[in-house]
């Protein structure tokens, strides 16, 4: 809901919970003023009218109030715009008018300003308790408009003390730990300067002063962008706390903006909640859900995915042989991973060259993927398109497609490079070749890779501020938003070495992603504890994969262990089933068989964090309607010691609720306030336990 004053300077969004208030002053100095429970109208144009502090010699009064800082005039604040024309550096801005647009039932805002003649128009619209953020900028007259930087917002928080600051962090197979801290003065800077969203941190952060998972204020920034971007974090002289944040990563410049040109930033989204880190996250999953996800509110298929049962060896006998056993588990989703394509024998040769390997397939994917079907089950590929190998054919025909430095010493990662989808050529091959390859055989699923950062990036012949950097990325949505077009059966995984890109731009155009390459199931605890604060279970994919775990760590672990660490989202296998024993297969069926009864209640239902993966219980519960899931794990018991009653959440205190596990029924103020016991003992222990209100 939109609230408008009467004389038109000062709007408030409302959502279920929460309110969002700005304001314009006489001088066109635009005030933010409330971010956090309900509020109305009135209350927003009483804040309206308390002045702002004097001028100092070192301190503006702007700062940390403005809704949307820019460079130039007194301001001393990161600025969230930065512009550099042939005659000057800076913005100085005059507000012009304001209008509104309903989609979908959500009102849009739209304030627009002039720059002598580069048009700023910045974007407002609430869904849910969300706030949704970005920006426009349209060089009208200018003979030339360089965007250094133009962040999607700047979110300012409210006066108070001790914030404390929370953030998604990692590496390549550690990605998603969460980490919390004291916010001190200054500024806290995260990002990623390596051309995709990156391991090293997700495009969130979250403040607070005291909640804990169950109450208290959290606020809440999540960019939607999948190339470079950058959040700060800035605890400002006088104690105020704003966050600004968007692609790119520095301020060298962003692109180059020609007469008629236009630059439209990522979303970069808030939430307040007052429900504590579980609320907030829980409203995060919900929007998710609603506005973000493709087809959301379908299920999620188990699948196999064939990698680290065969690597770069495989053939259509040998899928086949792993397709048989992984139908006779109850898999709905067969995978052909890395190796089916070109001259794909390991990571140095193939990439770029979407045909079928003639040894391996040499009817090409159509045979293996009709039997696939004939087994009851769907069908799906590994790509990689936006890399190529030196060693192919592509690269052969096309070097020139290449981000690379004229004069420099080119850089191989994984002996690949990346191909340049800024350009249309690029994108155009790319398109034939998939578009071909989804109409020549019945492909249900892809899961589309990413796997190396960018490092020579240059485009030889491109005018500086190259657009590179910024249209890689929209070659990429424009590419997967043309594929899903034309083949609207087929969803798509999003995968970057693991973890590497996730965010809600990438995110608005797949089905799911990859959370990590590390299939081990106590490391994946951790991983998708933090994975949870932002994202739903509905798109976090998770394996359960053989023990020893070969590829990591070496740990052995109960293929029970296992099926529970991984049935916390999107259900997967990708052991070798053929070394699993028949006892192995048999258990695999009972825990698939329990994993799809359960599968609407975690894939769709709201998720409670019941204790963290610290060491000891650690457990996760899901509620939708009268179902309730618990997945609990003991890590280790120690001294002989029972573990600890868990205390159920989201429950009614007033009814009854049946456990199947046990046939025991359990009074929902007991099991809030005293606990649901596991019967966990021992080390890498795991249960899934079933309730129903009764």
């Amino acid at each position: 809901m939109l609230d408008i004053a009467e004389d038109g300077r000062t709007w408030l969004l409302t959502g279920p919970t929460s309110g969002y208030a700005l304001h314009l002053t006489d001088a066109d100095e635009l005030l933010h003023l409330h971010w956090g429970p309900r509020i109305a109208l009135a209350d927003a144009e009483a804040l309206a009218r308390d002045p702002l502090p004097g001028y100092w010699p070192f301190e503006s009064p702007l700062d940390g109030r403005e809704e949307y800082p820019v460079e130039g005039g007194p301001r001393f604040v990161r600025p969230a715009l930065s512009v550099r024309t042939e005659e000057r550096r800076g913005t100085e801005w005059r507000f012009v008018s304001y209008d509104t647009a309903r989609e979908g039932g959500d009102d849009e805002l739209r304030l627009r300003f002039d720059d002598d003649g580069i048009a700023i128009t910045l974007h407002h619209r609430m869904r849910g308790d969300v706030v949704e953020r970005w920006v426009s900028v349209d060089n009208g007259t200018r003979a030339r408009v360089e965007l250094l930087r133009a962040d999607a917002a700047t979110w300012t928080l409210p006066d108070r003390e001790g914030w404390r600051l929370s953030q998604l962090h990692g590496r390549w197979a550690a990605e998603s730990r969460l980490t919390t801290a004291p916010l001190t003065y200054g500024e806290k800077v995260i990002g990623s300067r390596r051309g995709h969203t990156g391991h090293q941190h997700l495009p969130w952060v979250a403040l607070d002063t005291d909640a804990t998972e169950e109450r208290g204020e959290v606020y809440g920034c999540a960019l939607g962008w999948s190339g470079s971007w950058r959040i700060a974090v800035a605890q400002l002289p006088d104690a105020r706390v704003q966050i600004t944040g968007g692609a790119g990563y520095d301020d060298s410049g962003l692109l180059l903006l020609q007469p008629g040109e236009s630059y439209t930033t990522p979303v970069f989204a808030g939430l307040w909640s007052d429900g504590g880190f579980g609320g907030a996250s829980r409203a995060w999953h919900a929007y998710q859900r609603a506005y973000v996800v493709p087809d959301a509110e379908q299920d999620r298929p188990v699948l196999f995915n064939s990698w680290e049962a065969t690597n770069f060896d495989i053939s259509e006998e040998q899928q086949l042989a792993l397709a048989r056993r992984a139908a006779a588990i109850g898999v709905e989703l067969f995978v052909v991973d890395d190796g089916w394509f070109g001259a794909r024998t390991s990571d140095r040769a193939g990439l770029g060259d979407w045909t079928p390997n003639p040894d391996r397939f040499p009817q090409g994917l159509k045979p293996l993927a009709d039997q696939v079907h004939g087994l009851g089950m769907r069908f799906g590929i590994w790509v990689e398109p936006e890399m190529v190998n030196p060693d192919s054919d592509l690269y052969r025909a096309h070097p020139d497609w290449v981000q690379y430095q004229p004069g420099r010493r080119r850089t191989e990662l994984r002996n690949q490079l990346v191909l340049n989808l800024a350009r249309e050529d690029v994108r155009e091959y790319l398109w034939d070749q998939l578009d071909t390859l989804l109409s020549g055989a019945p492909v249900d699923y892809v899961k589309w890779d990413f796997n190396r950062c960018f490092t020579d990036a240059g485009w030889p012949g491109e005018p500086y501020p190259q657009r590179l950097w910024v249209d890689h990325v929209h070659g990429l949505y424009a590419l997967l938003d043309r594929l899903r077009s034309a083949h609207p059966s087929v969803a798509f995984e999003s995968c970057s070495g693991g973890g590497g890109r996730i965010d809600l731009g990438v995110l608005s155009r797949t089905d799911q992603v990859w959370t990590s390459d590390n299939t081990d199931p106590l490391d994946r605890l951790a991983i998708q504890h933090g994975f949870s604060q932002l994202h739903p279970a509905r798109v976090m994919a998770a394996w359960v994969t053989d023990s020893p775990n070969t590829q990591l760590n070496g740990r052995v672990s109960s293929l029970r262990f296992r099926f529970v660490s991984a049935m916390a989202g999107v259900l997967g296998v990708g052991g070798d089933l053929t070394e699993w024993s028949d006892e192995d297969l048999a258990e695999a069926r009972r825990w698939v068989d329990l994993y799809k009864e359960i599968r609407p209640v975690v894939q769709h239902g709201e998720l409670y964090r019941l204790r963290p993966p610290a060491g000891g219980l650690s457990a996760v519960q899901y509620v939708r309607g009268a179902e309730t899931v618990v997945l609990a794990w003991l890590q280790a018991q120690r001294y002989g010691e029972p573990a600890p009653a868990l205390r159920l959440r989201g429950l009614d205190p007033a009814a009854s609720y049946a456990c199947r596990e046990t046939g025991q029924v359990h009074r929902g103020a007991v099991l809030l306030h005293h606990g649901l016991r596991t019967g966990l003992t021992g080390d890498l222990d795991a249960t899934v336990l079933r309730l129903r209100r009764v």
